[in-house]
């Protein structure tokens, strides 16, 4: 699981997308296994992953056969090992960018997203030095990335409506079942959204979609603040926030903050709904939505 500063990042990025924080999280725990980063050589680095027959593919003649010769080029998928540790695997990047460098950066995998260097021009770059600075530039750069491959691929729908084996096949391949990636995608989603309470919700903002933003609009209803329970943060989610915060004698900008939650907590006639009894309540309060 990544760690919470991360998960900040990751959250943060995914609401100014559109996408759900809990499921974008999910994606990129599975795809990274919880780190953010690598430190190579003092410096941090997105994780990367090579493919020694993509790199195949790319050359042609003397490039090839060295690129062969040295253990770095394969025809067969996976015939070309990665090291364990990602100083290695930097350390194999740089000797396959010494037979071609731009062949090399294609056949990498970047960032806790995993997006092959190769569909630069499909994610709308100008080379692939230009995704490949995007993924350095830090965390919020691989998200970027990252979420715009999805959308590219067609896969938001899939995302949002957590249909697992369809964003799996999408994003992992046809043979993701071998490896149950969609199986671990589902695990995943379910731990970070059952942690998505008043807690870990963070700041919420119109825009903001899942979980936390239904459980905003249960509360607001329950409170006397009527709103749909559709996990969409609107205009009138805003607009019933307000009322609420000006009430309660906050900043009435429609923003959900520390406070705010604080306030909503408090106002809860049953105590807080961060309790496991308040979770349960909540949970039948949305299957009933």
């Amino acid at each position: 699981m990544f760690a919470p500063e991360a998960i900040e990042t990751i959250s943060a990025m995914a609401r100014a997308e559109g996408f759900e924080p809990a499921a974008v999280l999910a994606v990129a725990e599975i795809e990274s296994g919880g780190h953010a980063h690598a430190v190579i050589d003092g410096r941090t680095e997105p994780l990367i992953r090579f493919e020694g027959h993509y790199f195949d593919r790319r050359l042609s003649g003397e490039r090839r056969a060295e690129a062969r010769r040295t253990g770095l080029a394969d025809p067969r998928a996976g015939a070309v090992l990665n090291p364990r540790s990602q100083a290695e695997r930097w350390a194999l990047l740089r000797r396959a960018a010494a037979i071609d460098r731009r062949a090399a950066y294609e056949s990498v995998s970047w960032g806790v997203g995993q997006v092959m260097g190769v569909h630069w021009s499909r994610l709308g770059f100008a080379d692939v030095d230009g995704l490949v600075a995007e993924a350095r530039s830090g965390l919020a750069g691989q998200v970027r990335l990252m979420l715009a491959y999805v959308r590219q691929a067609g896969l938001q729908k899939a995302l949002a409506r957590h249909d697992w084996q369809a964003f799996a096949r999408g994003y992992n391949g046809p043979g993701f079942a071998a490896s149950q990636y969609d199986r671990k995608l589902a695990r995943a989603y379910r731990r970070y959204a059952a942690a998505d309470d008043g807690q870990a919700h963070g700041r919420l903002a119109e825009g903001a979609r899942g979980p936390a933003v239904s459980d905003l609009q249960i509360l607001l209803s329950a409170l006397g603040y009527p709103v749909a329970a559709d996990g969409v943060f609107g205009r009138l989610t805003r607009e019933a926030l307000a009322r609420f915060q000006q009430d309660q004698g906050l900043k009435a900008d429609g923003v959900v903050d520390t406070a705010t939650w604080a306030a909503l907590r408090k106002a809860m006639p049953l105590g807080s709904f961060l309790s496991k009894a308040g979770r349960w309540l909540l949970g039948l309060l949305r299957r009933g939505a």
